[in-house]
């Protein structure tokens, strides 16, 4: 019997252990025109252009990570499209959600972002999204960002580290959610109370840890909460790492109030117990906290009090991290570990895959309103990972493709080794072949993309 041409697929993966929404199983996955066409068993007969079976090797979902800053334009001697977009795809990242700060000029108008597509378009090599930022003085300026297709604003309630994205005060931070909320759109919150921060007491990160106490992240969430329920705007408190915020995110969950919240990879995996003297490269803000933080954190998330796990990818060059823990620029480069270092910890803990894809891929993907993106389901893009998750690797920095070889995880043993990244049923290899997107409507299935390429290759 002849196969129509329709029934081809352009191509089939197949593995022992796909990580599908219904759980972790063997599956055959068929993928035409770029999107999932079929799920079928795993030794289903299926006629198409390319087989691959992966075996034992696993087949996630890409993750979506829906907080890295790329920096831009203006700062892309710190980071830049190119380069993060490879580090995303070398680590299993299919989607990145660009922040609106570093790059000059942060993304506050609808020029800003213009300027920001012109600087990426020809060099994505995944799909990129970008928030907005809510500064003093630009109210006037979100509705028609939101119109433009940011998937939400972020806003500071302290100071950012940088001049031209000051935090707002409590009547800005109400006025950003009241008109927020008018187009129904989501706010993202750094969140440490400005007056409970003080200057370090001296260079070490012990200084600095006490500096950032986390109660001023409790203070601000519990702020933000109040304001959230008031007004009715979406929140989503972002990379929390103090364990003294999950009560009052619970609470305020259960009371009706729409806020969620995140945390990121070295919250997970790193401790303030282990910092050496100096080694700035673990420097962020919020700051890393104790190993018995970590636990809490990790309860937190299995209590989905915490929805998504992102990376927080702030990088800067290697100058900025002079090793004075209250002089050093606070960022941690992570993008192209992110899996690899959760799964490590994750499956210490008895956690699944399943788990972390939820964490990783489909919630990031809700919270951005990226529909048909985070999951393997029929219908979705075919942005898909082989991750062996049995294989070890020591992390070596200058191996890296984020642009500054600068990482607290370097000399560690991560388990879980990404073997190959599809988008839209492409290998991710040196073409770029990335898209812009934009937040779903309410119940489409795409996310309707703008082209991030000249030309965007058919399927």
């Amino acid at each position: 019997m002849s196969v129509r041409a329709e029934d081809v697929a352009d191509l089939v993966i197949r593995s022992r252990r796909a990580v599908l929404p219904e759980g972790e199983g063997p599956a055959a996955v068929a993928v035409r025109r770029g999107r999932i066409a079929g799920l079928h068993p795993y030794d289903a007969v299926l006629e198409a252009a390319e087989q691959v079976d992966l075996g034992d090797t696993a087949l996630l979902p890409g993750l979506v990570d829906t907080h890295v800053h790329v920096n831009e334009p203006g700062r892309t001697h710190w980071e830049g499209f190119a380069c993060a977009t490879r580090a995303a795809a070398a680590g299993g990242v299919t989607t990145i959600v660009d922040m609106p700060l570093n790059s000059l000029p942060p993304t506050v108008n609808v020029a800003a972002l213009t300027g920001k597509r012109s600087a990426a378009a020809g060099q994505c090599l995944v799909d990129v999204g970008f928030w907005g930022g809510a500064v003093p003085g630009n109210v006037k300026d979100l509705r028609p960002l939101h119109e433009a297709g940011v998937h939400g604003f972020k806003c500071f309630l302290s100071p950012s580290g940088v001049a031209e994205f000051p935090p707002l005060d409590v009547d800005g931070l109400r006025a950003a959610m009241v008109e927020i909320a008018s187009f129904d759109g989501l706010l993202i919150v750094h969140a440490e109370d400005p007056e409970l921060l003080a200057e370090p007491a001296g260079p070490g990160y012990a200084e600095f840890l006490d500096s950032r106490p986390g109660r001023s992240e409790r203070r601000a969430v519990e702020l933000v909460a109040a304001l959230a329920g008031e007004t009715g705007v979406r929140a989503h408190i972002l990379h929390v790492s103090s364990a003294l915020c999950l009560e009052p995110l619970a609470r305020a969950r259960r009371e009706g109030v729409r806020i969620t919240a995140e945390t990121c990879p070295h919250y997970l995996t790193l401790t303030a117990e282990e910092v050496p003297r100096g080694a700035t490269e673990f420097k962020c803000c919020p700051p890393i906290r104790t190993s018995a933080n970590r636990e809490q954190l990790w309860q937190g998330l299995a209590d989905a009090v915490l929805s998504c796990v992102v990376s927080d990818h702030s990088p800067s060059t290697p100058d900025l991290k002079v090793p004075d823990f209250a002089a050093a620029w606070g960022g941690i480069s992570s993008l192209q570990l992110g899996l690899a270092a959760v799964w490590t910890e994750a499956s210490r803990r008895g956690h699944g895959l399943g788990q972390v894809v939820r964490w990783m891929a489909a919630n990031p993907a809700a919270l951005a309103g990226l529909d048909g993106k985070g999951a393997i389901a029929v219908g979705n893009d075919a942005d898909l990972v082989a991750f062996d998750p049995d294989a070890g690797h020591t992390v070596d920095a200058a191996t890296l493709h984020h642009r500054n070889p600068v990482t607290p995880y370097h000399g560690r043993t991560l388990r879980g080794v990404v073997r190959a990244t599809w988008l839209r049923g492409r290998v991710v290899g040196d073409t770029p072949g990335g898209e812009f997107l934009r937040p779903s409507p309410a119940g489409a299935r795409s996310p309707g993309p703008e082209r991030a390429t000249e030309e965007r290759p058919s399927p």
